[in-house]
């Protein structure tokens, strides 16, 4: 029952970066997903994928997984980097 930490990133529909300082701690998938013969949906007997946890800070979400024995990895968060560019350099 491994899990995952990483911080939440920006809605890529949206200008707005609301909810992007919370950490996820989402567990993995322990089984593979199989076609249900009937419907042709995708499931697993796993109800751990569907868990998703948020926490304020890292740390809080890497102390909940050291309390709790769930092995855990920190996927860290790309720099930001902004492309400053003036709108005379597209006729260029």
């Amino acid at each position: 029952m491994a899990a995952r930490i990483y911080q939440r990133p920006k809605n890529s529909m949206q200008s707005g970066r609301a909810l992007t300082d919370q950490w996820i701690l989402e567990f993995e998938q322990s089984e593979a997903r199989k076609p249900d013969p009937l419907m042709g949906w995708t499931g697993s007997g796993d109800t751990q994928a569907q868990v998703v946890l948020s926490f304020p800070t890292r740390e809080d979400a890497q102390a909940y997984a050291a309390k709790y024995g769930i092995p855990a990895r920190v996927h860290a968060t790309p720099p930001k980097g902004l492309k400053i560019q003036a709108y005379a350099d597209n006729f260029r």
